[in-house]
């Protein structure tokens, strides 16, 4: 019996364009019972990253696929096919890399191996909506003499910052001074770079702020105007606005405000509805707020990004945006004064009325999200590093 680990250095978070550092670890473990015990041998081991594409049969209608391409022995089980058994599609891999060739070890013995692979930028973020599904995972594959070959599987989280395509990485002659002292292959220097540059983008795009008054109406005249103070955020921050009510004509009754993705199927794979599909757009609601606000002149609100939610992307499939989805619950009555007199010569005793006409319409306000920081992401949303099989 063999175990092999899969371990990433860095959480399972990454950006695009960066290189992923895993370190495996082979071992042949000696029981604490065992009287003794043989060597154990494994033929070889290989890794790859792949990306794997699903899509909704009911909302996505896909080409068929090319036949005159087939897969190489599709059957066969000592080819390493790092998505056999996996459903969908293989967009995207990285090229496969020998992690060693007839490994033995002693009762007790381990050995560990490294392996390092820079995310491809061109590929889609990690995904998981209702139409499609986009999943990286890094796959080890080992195999005994004589025996079919055995899948390890590390899921993966990619972020997608656009505009780092054409970046050109700085020349071997830096103008910041190196230390001596350091080693830093050149791997590892336009991984740094790379990182710090997507650091530089994303703090420069969220940054600016700038307030933005919207006047908000219905048919019947103003009911208020509405303010936000940017509109490009990362993962994880908030999304802060502000309602003033004290100038509109129309009284207001209530406002409820939603952070939505809208996930649209692209036309040309856009299954008809009269076929029985799904629609082609679907929205999902990370936070909302609502409030009861006759009498309010003004309010604010405060709406959470989650870091594990997937920032806005455009593939040739699908495409994904971020909004505010307000609804407002707004009184037909025009001057409506539902409190009581302030000044009575004796006590009474006043209620409301028990009904009010009202009208209710809708508004959405697009915003734009960004990645953030892969680091922040994977402690925030901590996900699985060590990946474990024994053969």
């Amino acid at each position: 019996m063999i175990e092999v680990v899969a371990e990433l250095s860095r959480g399972p978070v990454f950006l695009a364009g960066e290189a992923l550092e895993c370190v495996v670890t082979v071992t042949n473990p000696l029981p604490p019972t065992a009287t003794s015990a043989s060597s154990e041998a494994l033929a070889w081991a290989s890794a790859q990253i792949h990306c794997q594409f699903h899509a909704s049969e009911s909302r996505v209608a896909l080409p068929p696929p090319d036949s005159s391409q087939p897969d190489v022995q599709p059957e066969s089980q000592t080819v390493f096919l790092p998505h056999r058994g996996e459903r969908g599609q293989c967009i995207l891999s990285t090229p496969p890399k020998i992690l060693f060739c007839d490994l033995r070890l002693d009762p007790g013995e381990s050995k560990s191996y490294s392996y390092s692979e820079v995310l491809p930028i061109e590929g889609p973020p990690s995904f998981r909506g209702q139409s499609v599904k986009y999943v990286y995972k890094l796959t080890i594959g080992c195999q005994r003499v004589n025996s079919p070959i055995t899948l390890l599987r590390v899921p993966l989280r990619v972020l997608v910052l656009t505009g780092l395509q054409d970046v050109r990485f700085p020349q071997e002659e830096a103008v910041a001074p190196s230390s001596p002292f350091l080693e830093e292959d050149e791997c590892g220097k336009k991984d740094s770079w790379l990182a710090e540059l997507a650091g530089e983008r994303l703090m420069a795009a969220t940054s600016c702020r700038s307030l933005h008054l919207y006047n908000i109406s219905d048919g019947r005249g103003k009911v208020g105007t509405f303010g936000i103070f940017k509109s490009v955020y990362r993962l994880g921050e908030d999304v802060v606005g502000t309602l003033n009510l004290g100038e509109g004509t129309v009284a207001c009754l209530q406002f409820s405000v939603s952070l939505q993705t809208e996930e649209r199927v692209q036309p040309e794979y856009q299954r008809r509805r009269g076929a029985g599909g799904a629609p082609s757009v679907s929205h999902v609601t990370h936070a909302r707020h609502q409030e009861s606000c006759l009498h309010t002149t003004r309010t604010s609100f405060s709406l959470p990004i989650p870091l594990s939610s997937t920032p806005g992307f455009c593939t040739a499939v699908v495409s994904l945006k971020w909004r505010l989805h307000f609804e407002f619950v707004t009184s037909r009555e025009p001057g409506l004064v539902l409190l009581p007199p302030m000044e009575q010569p004796e006590p009474v005793t006043w209620t409301g009325p028990e009904q009010v006409p009202v009208d209710t319409f809708s508004w959405d306000l697009p915003i734009k999200v960004l990645p953030t920081s892969p680091t922040l992401a994977s402690y925030a949303a901590p996900g699985p590093s060590t990946s474990t099989i024994t053969i």
